[in-house]
């Protein structure tokens, strides 16, 4: 979604981009040049205090000893680094000893360790010796930007485990490359044309020969283990299920896709719609004490909406509907216009998210994630509209206990 912003402004000739700038001074002046450059902004409320980094503060929504929690690591939307207070998007659900993570976006290891996942030093246990399971919603650099540095340096973090094996949960291969946006414009040549599409398990082999020398380094001299030892990739696989197509629309599904099950969780995904990227997953965790929904990047989507059915928490994307058109409003009509189009055809609006999402899936606590572009709580806030049920605004580690009825 970002890239294709970036791809806009950038598409414009240099004095065209400087006038745009000037154009959105204003913005700039209320702190959201951040958010029209690379959407990423702080919600309003959400700065720390004089005495802490920004960002550091575990706040807590119930008991903060509950077993089953749900911790927002990372709350931005987009691949640009504009803020210490909100990292890339990365999602912890903490059950007894052990968690899970759905995404890894920029920044998500620190707050592993600010979080204190699975970490005890005076124990001799390190961050990585708890952590179960991650799953990947799409492939999405602001989603999967840490996932070389774990699986590199994951050995190292996870002393003290006595778990198996790390199941890392992502989309499979992509046979057909997207579709050109916007669809006038001179088709592009493909990266690496040989394997355009790869996916979690293709990119993680291309991870394993692009630091092949660290990784000997390490096993021959040092001592350390093989990543191989600590993860075990998985293409999720839709054989039967989806075929993706260039646009990268998804079918309607009938049931959710079973992905994995242990003593702690049972996980299942459905197929979200974030044209043209396919495919793209939301999941669903549902724990001895209550079910959580995080639905990665979408539109208004059906298939999520039967996913988060009745769950204690649905954790939703959301994109500022008024800033989609100032933004796009102030770029040239050949541009602004389709990148508007794509803006609303992949994300979900402030004001759809409550009132076309949470409420038809019966959520009973609706939270915003991978926030863009809004820059107060009072814009975040309209995500209430037409949702009874409670609305929380994220930020970067907030956790909120999940506890049984």
């Amino acid at each position: 979604m970002c890239d294709a912003i970036g791809a806009a402004v950038n598409s414009l000739p240099r004095a065209d981009r400087r006038s745009f700038l000037r154009i959105l001074g204003a913005t700039a002046a209320a702190g959201g040049i951040a958010a029209a450059a690379g959407c990423s902004t702080t919600a309003g409320g959400a700065s720390p205090s004089a005495a802490a980094a920004p960002g550091t503060t575990l706040a807590t929504i119930g008991d903060p000893g509950a077993r089953t929690r749900l911790v927002l690591l990372g709350t931005s939307g987009g691949p640009l680094m504009t803020s210490a207070e909100r990292v890339g998007t990365s999602t912890a659900i903490v059950v007894g000893d052990r968690y899970y993570l759905v995404d890894v976006g920029w920044g998500s290891n620190l707050r592993l360790v600010q979080a204190g996942l699975g970490s005890s030093p005076q124990d001799g246990v390190y961050p990585l010796a708890k952590l179960a399971g991650i799953f990947l919603t799409h492939l999405h650099s602001d989603h999967i930007a840490e996932w070389p540095s774990l699986y590199l340096t994951g050995v190292a973090n996870a002393r003290g485990r006595e778990l198996p094996p790390i199941q890392v949960f992502g989309p499979g291969d992509r046979a057909v490359p997207p579709s050109v946006f916007p669809p006038n414009r001179p088709t592009p040549e493909l990266v690496f044309p040989e394997r355009p599409g790869p996916g979690i398990a293709g990119m993680t082999e291309q991870l394993r020969r692009a630091f092949a020398a660290d990784l000997n380094d390490r096993i021959r001299d040092q001592g350390l283990a093989d990543p191989r030892s600590l993860f075990e990739v998985h293409d999720i696989d839709l054989t039967g299920i989806a075929d993706v197509d260039p646009e990268g629309v998804p079918p309607r599904l009938t049931t959710p896709i079973p992905v994995w099950e242990d003593d702690d969780v049972r996980v299942t995904a459905t197929l979200v719609d974030h044209r043209p990227t396919a495919p793209a997953f939301g999941y669903r965790f549902d724990t001895p004490d209550g079910s959580i929904v995080i639905s990665g990047d979408t539109t208004v989507s059906d298939n999520l909406i039967d996913l988060a059915q009745d769950c204690d928490y649905l954790v939703h994307e959301v994109i500022d509907a008024a800033w989609i058109e100032s933004f796009t409003s102030a770029l040239p009509p050949e541009a602004g216009l389709p990148l508007r189009q794509h803006l609303y055809a992949s994300h979900t609006t402030v004001e759809q998210v409550g009132r076309d999402v949470a409420e038809r899936a019966g959520a009973k606590n609706l939270v915003l994630n991978h926030l863009t572009a809004g820059t107060t709580d009072e814009a975040w806030q309209k995500a209430q509209n037409g949702y009874s049920g409670n609305l929380v605004i994220g930020r970067d580690l907030l956790q909120m206990a999940v506890a049984s009825s």
